[in-house]
């Protein structure tokens, strides 16, 4: 028997953030997180999607992309999908507190060029949960169609961290984007990140989860310092590697960059990463043709 496929809500417009942000802090103390736990089956649709030109150009200001190109940065599309993911990820079903989430891995595919001034149909869906050696993670579909085509899609882990079971090996099978060896990509470039980058990230992407704005708010969920965004990293390693039309990219969250931090831009041939001090390694990934 076929399964029966998810349910499907077609929204207006971009669910607001702020009320989602609320609603996911005061739901988060309530959650037990567990990996064989529910969550949210709706697949939510939003249709007739216009990019903003002027939030564009923030997010490519703060990312380092060229302003102005006809195409959407590789990594926009996740940026578009974001309010959607908020609203099912701060629902009561969803299981993880949303709050001290961290974005672990995505991997996308650009099947085509997405021109700035289409319009596209978006789509989001939590896709399960799965076990993880410091916790759970959760897996979030996004999709960006042109009439009726899939041209973009993505699959990002969030990781809940929590107590888990003694004895508990379960990262997830292999992480996206990981290198087979561990030899060092040759240095490109030196960046300075500044203590503010995650609140001027978060300005341009609405991604404003306290683990990224200030000491004391990071503190609260055990970092001693704010930590830069998975997606500002991996947004700003493909502006300096660049992306060909179509294309795969995946990527690994490593280690989180606290801030401010001097790190270090490294590639060669589709793989790239960026390293922090002593070579600590932050982020992996590799771009391919698709």
């Amino acid at each position: 028997m076929t399964p029966a496929s998810p349910p499907t809500l077609e929204l207006s417009g971009p669910p607001a953030l702020a009320p989602l942000l609320t609603r996911g802090a005061l739901l988060s103390p309530l959650k037990r997180p567990r990996a064989g736990a529910g969550h949210p089956r709706t697949r939510l649709v939003l249709p007739g999607l216009r990019v903003d030109p002027g939030r564009l150009a923030a997010y490519e200001r703060v990312c380092g992309f060229p302003s102005g190109a006809d195409a959407l940065p590789v990594t926009y599309p996740h940026v578009l999908g974001f309010p959607l993911a908020m609203r099912l990820m701060s629902a009561r079903d969803f299981p993880l507190p949303l709050l001290g989430l961290v974005h672990t891995s995505i991997g996308i595919t650009r099947h085509r060029a997405t021109p700035s001034a289409d319009a596209y149909d978006l789509t989001v869906h939590v896709d399960g949960l799965t076990p993880h050696r410091r916790g759970t993670e959760a897996a979030v579909v996004t999709a960006l169609l042109s009439g009726g085509e899939v041209v973009w899609e993505s699959r990002s882990t969030y990781l809940a961290r929590h107590r888990v079971p003694a004895g508990h090996t379960g990262d997830p099978a292999a992480p996206a984007g990981a290198p087979r060896d561990r030899t060092s990509l040759p240095a490109l470039a030196e960046w300075e990140l500044p203590g503010d980058l995650g609140r001027r990230y978060g300005a341009a992407s609405g991604d404003r989860n306290p683990i990224h704005l200030y000491p004391f708010t990071a503190r609260l969920f055990g970092f001693p310092r704010a930590i830069a965004h998975g997606m500002w990293t991996v947004a700003r390693c493909l502006a300096a590697h660049g992306t060909p039309d179509t294309a795969e990219v995946r990527a690994d969250f490593v280690k989180p960059v606290p801030l401010p931090a001097a790190v270090t831009y490294a590639a060669h041939g589709g793989r790239f990463e960026l390293r922090g001090s002593g070579d600590r390694l932050h982020v992996t990934g590799e771009v391919r043709p698709a």
